[in-house]
């Protein structure tokens, strides 16, 4: 993998620049504040960093940075965001792209197809490794010194299945505690959800019941003197006989005076019918039973629903029923929470169970890979002029984690002695070796993206700054290495080297950056070995630095 081309517009002090870069070890030099920091800051945007429209050039509406990455020999995790992502890809070339407005917004695209920004940041470390000076304090820090381990150890999916059964493990318990919780809030009132439940379901509610009792209660309550009418009303029964009579009259007449015929027929229906309303009236008069017990009953039956109305609070019995079945409910709920708590506490159990397999398979193998990555650094560490370096890793059991089982920490020493924690002891130019250390051995045994150094060289110089730079040479015989310097036997060992200038046209400051010819690159090391005044001497010292290199 490595880096093609920069595009770059309306970003700070830079108008325009389009540049390609070659395999290998590039070096990037110039005067402090020349805009080589502007340059990372462009690359940054493209793995994801936080827009801000105070990065655009004044005058300029929007910023652009695009860059186009030699990626024929990735693997398949670079397919999968793409994939993901719905990018069409070749499997030879990525165009990414940023544009920032002035509202502080931006768009990201790769290949043209515009993406979420959170792609170019899942991107990134499989493109551009970028080490800058805070880099050398995170290796101090004991979750940065974890993951070293478990880079060379090889154990980044195992420390990926870690994470991923430790939150599982952890969602259960969370979920466990919760239905816990619940099943003590539905206990203490469980007793009481009971007892309502039980006296509703014992009074046997049918809805409409209360309507049908109080029609009831109130016909049984005058039944007596509604027999006594009903009794009267059936005494006048002789009128049908009487309108018999009146029937079989009308009927003769009809023989002899016309229309009389159809008043006949009127009389025989208005009998039929008073002779089926005497039929109802007695059916009734038969039916009725005057019972003061069963008057009781009713009476009683109302006094229970309209108590149960008014305790419950219910509009009528369609409510109270509902209320029933609630308590029904809550008491159903009760059990089905007990029983998803051992459904939880099972699942919980075999996940912690598979966390702990997965840790202490993870921890054996940082085990067996702490000492191998201890030699393999003190070794490193001693060829830059720190002979006598100790330096160890320490692991210490600690309580379960996402990261598993155990922390790390990195002991160094300088001269010899016991070695300590490398965050107490360790100075600015020792981290800057341990680190690039520590870099060119990630190198070493994966396929690392594209390598920026910013300055790793701090706090170092003379032979040091000579092996440094001979050891990020090597780096960039198999890679592609970007070393930002000061130092002349690190810029010296660069296979090109490029310049950035600040430039003032028409009252305005600009900055570029253009790859140097022999000669441009020879001024350039003279002054970094001599500074603004290029003697004969430095030229001298600058071919010689390049003649070694």
């Amino acid at each position: 993998m490595m880096l093609r081309s920069l595009h770059i517009e309306n970003y700070v002090l830079i108008d325009s620049l389009e540049i390609s870069f070659p395999e290998g070890l590039i070096i990037i030099t110039g005067q402090t504040g020349a805009g080589k920091s502007i340059l990372l800051g462009a690359l940054s945007l493209l793995t994801g960093a936080k827009a801000d429209a105070s990065l655009i050039s004044e005058g300029a509406d929007n910023l652009v940075v695009e860059a186009e990455f030699d990626v024929k020999d990735t693997t398949g995790s670079i397919r999968k965001i793409l994939d993901d992502a719905d990018v069409e890809f070749d499997n030879e070339v990525l165009l990414i792209r940023r544009v920032v407005n002035r509202s502080g917004r931006s768009r990201s695209f790769i290949n043209d197809s515009p993406v979420p920004v959170g792609v170019l940041a899942e991107l990134a470390s499989f493109l551009i490794d970028i080490h800058s000076q805070h880099q050398n304090i995170a290796l101090t820090k004991e979750s940065f010194q974890l993951s070293l381990l478990d880079y060379f150890a090889g154990t980044h999916d195992l420390c990926g299945k870690c994470r991923t059964q430790w939150a599982e493990y952890r969602k259960l318990e969370k979920e466990l505690a919760e239905i816990r919780e619940q099943i003590k809030a539905n206990k203490a009132n469980e007793d009481y959800n009971h007892a309502q439940w039980e006296q509703l379901e014992k009074a046997g509610l049918k809805d409409g019941e209360l309507e049908e009792l109080e029609a009831e209660q109130k016909e049984l309550a005058s039944a007596e003197q509604i027999k006594e009418l009903l009794g009267k009303a059936s005494e006048a029964e002789n009128v049908c006989a009487e309108l018999k009579e009146a029937y079989r009259a009308l009927e003769k007449v009809s023989e002899y005076a016309q229309g009389t015929g159809e008043l006949a027929e009127r009389m025989e229906s208005a009998r039929i019918e008073l002779e089926d309303i005497f039929y109802e009236v007695d059916k009734k008069n038969s039916s009725l039973a005057v019972s003061a017990e069963r008057l009781e009953e009713v009476e009683d039956r109302i006094s229970l629903l309209l108590s149960l109305l008014r305790k419950h609070g219910a509009a009528d019995i369609a409510e109270l029923i509902k209320i029933k079945e609630n308590y029904g409910k809550a008491l159903s709920d009760s059990s089905e929470l007990e029983f998803k708590e051992r459904s939880i506490e099972k699942l919980a159990r075999e996940a912690q169970e598979k966390y702990f397999k997965i840790a202490e398979e993870l921890s054996e193998k940082r085990q067996n890979a702490a000492g191998e990555l201890a030699t393999e650094l003190q070794e490193n560490i001693r060829s830059l002029e720190l002979e006598r370096a100790v330096f160890k890793v320490e692991l210490k059991k600690c309580a379960p984690c996402e990261n598993g089982l155990e922390s790390c920490t990195f002991l160094f020493n300088s001269n010899g002695n016991a070695p300590t924690e490398l965050s107490k002891c360790a100075s600015g130019g020792e981290l800057s070796r341990i680190m690039l250390c520590i870099k060119e051995m990630m190198a070493h045994y994966a396929n690392m993206p594209t390598m920026i150094f910013d300055e790793i060289d701090t706090g170092v110089s003379g032979s040091v700054a000579h092996k440094m730079g001979q050891l990020i040479c090597k780096m960039g015989q198999n890679m592609q290495i970007f070393a930002i310097t000061h130092l002349p036997q690190v810029a010296a060992k660069g296979h090109a080297h490029y310049m950035v200038r600040k430039e003032e046209k028409n009252g305005k400051v600009t900055s570029t950056i253009c790859l140097l010819d022999k000669n441009e690159r020879l001024k350039e090391i003279a002054r970094l070995l001599s500074g603004e005044s290029i003697t004969p001497e430095s030229l001298a010292n600058a071919q010689s630095l390049l003649n070694n290199s």
